[in-house]
């Protein structure tokens, strides 16, 4: 499990940054409920993190809707493992 103390959420106009006292390890960028882009570092993949981004979005929106393309297969083999969002 990630400690919630390691990192520090931003949200601003759309976008919900996650960092630590280093260095950036994600965003999310949603328009109203619907994700337009999301990236984790390389370095903090597989850990948790795009998942605290989905759940920041929804907190802020309420609910989770079409994934945007283009999608590469991490993203889609991510957004099929939490159960998330429309993939077209």
């Amino acid at each position: 499990t990630i400690d919630k103390n390691s990192y520090q959420i931003d949200i601003s106009g759309g976008i919900v940054l996650i960092k630590n006292q280093n260095t950036t390890i994600g965003y999310v960028i949603s328009r109203f409920w619907h994700i337009e882009y999301i990236y984790v570092n390389l370095a903090y993949r597989r850990q948790g993190y795009g998942r605290i981004l989905i759940d920041e979005v929804k907190k802020i929106t309420g609910k989770i809707g079409q994934i945007h393309e283009p999608i590469s297969p991490l993203g889609s083999e991510f957004f099929k493992g939490i159960g998330v969002g429309q993939i077209p």
